[in-house]
């Protein structure tokens, strides 16, 4: 689909990603981003160095300003929100701030497409955070690992909401809002319940994208902490396969507005947390890691698996990339660029 792109949150891990593969193909793209992450500016710097200073619209602005969304994205044919706070324990340490930006900058960004006259797609980056715990769902330990007891394809999307943490409850006000502006404004609006994504161009920190940070940390000396047993298993699906999705949902938009899809690994790409991931970072290292084990983290699941058939079936989604080769390739390019993370 050609047309005119506004990126929430691109120069982020994922956003950045993103906006690379449309520059790429010639697409126009507006950046909005108020570059407070770690890496955003480094984000923007590595476009600009691959495509040239004006090879974008840069707006450097928050989602908390509505007139300023609303403005800069007058002329957008496709809006992809993913700007947001990213982290659980930032959330509970400050919920005014998750709220204004996840619940408050979502619905900013939503009155700004509704009202922006070109019938725009919208896609929202939620989370499979709002499944909450699943205390309903029985989990067993079996090889060293914990897994669903009677879930062979993962959580699907009907699993009931249970928004835990503000962090939840932010993401899930704004899960829910892009889902009824479908139905009550008719927008071409699509929720993708995202699982643990990761990939090059990942800052990662402690309390978010622990894949990365945890490569970072073994790659740079720092310390690893991990929270809970180690074997709580989780999902994976690398950026450029979710980017796949993005293009997918978008070229099938009238196929599949108005709907809610999980976006994860899914059952063939699961590993633990650190029982069976550690041992893959050594094996890449070169040597032992030592770690610290502190208590379970509160709202933490034991296992979080995505069922992704209902997109495979809607637009023909499935992940490409192994946790293997993933893993791999995102090692690669830590080891490769550790001036970045001094």
């Amino acid at each position: 689909m050609a047309g005119n792109y506004f990126i929430t949150g691109g120069a982020g891990f994922i956003g950045s990603n993103y906006v690379f593969r449309l520059l790429k193909r010639g697409e126009n793209v507006t950046i909005y981003d108020n570059l407070s992450r770690s890496g955003a500016a480094r984000n923007i710097a590595w476009l600009k160095e691959n495509f040239g200073e004006s090879a974008f619209n840069l707006v450097q602005a928050d989602v908390r300003d509505a007139e300023s969304v609303l403005v800069a994205s007058k002329k957008a044919d496709v809006f992809v929100h993913l700007a947001g706070q990213v982290a659980v324990t930032t959330s509970v340490v400050n919920p005014r701030e998750d709220f204004e930006i996840n619940a408050q900058g979502t619905f900013n960004v939503l009155e700004a497409a509704r009202l922006n006259g070109r019938d725009p797609v919208f896609l929202y980056s939620s989370t499979n955070k709002v499944y909450g715990g699943m205390d309903d769902v029985n989990v067993i330990e079996r090889n060293g690992r914990w897994e669903y007891e009677n879930l062979p394809f993962g959580a699907a999307e009907s699993q009931p909401l249970d928004f835990h943490s503000p962090y939840g409850c932010s993401k899930g006000t704004g899960d829910q809002y892009v889902r009824d502006y479908h139905r009550i404004y008719g927008l071409r609006s699509v929720v993708l319940r995202q699982s643990c994504i990761y990939g090059p161009r990942q800052f990662g920190v402690e309390d978010q994208g622990w894949v990365a940070w945890m490569i970072i940390a073994a790659v740079t000396g720092k310390s690893i902490s991990i929270y809970g047993d180690g074997k709580q298993i989780r999902d994976l699906l690398h950026v450029y396969d979710l980017n796949d999705g993005y293009d997918a949902v978008i070229a099938a938009i009238d196929n599949v507005k108005g709907e809610i899809f999980n976006m994860g690994g899914g059952p063939t790409n699961t590993m633990s947390i650190w029982k069976e991931f550690g041992p893959r970072l050594e094996k890449l290292l070169g040597k032992t890691i030592p770690v610290t084990y502190g208590e379970w983290r509160p709202g933490d699941q034991k296992v979080f698996v995505a069922d992704i058939r209902k997109a495979k079936n809607a637009f023909g989604w499935a992940p490409k990339y192994s946790v293997d080769a993933g893993v791999e390739q995102l090692f690669g390019w830590v080891n490769d660029n550790k001036k970045l993370f001094s």
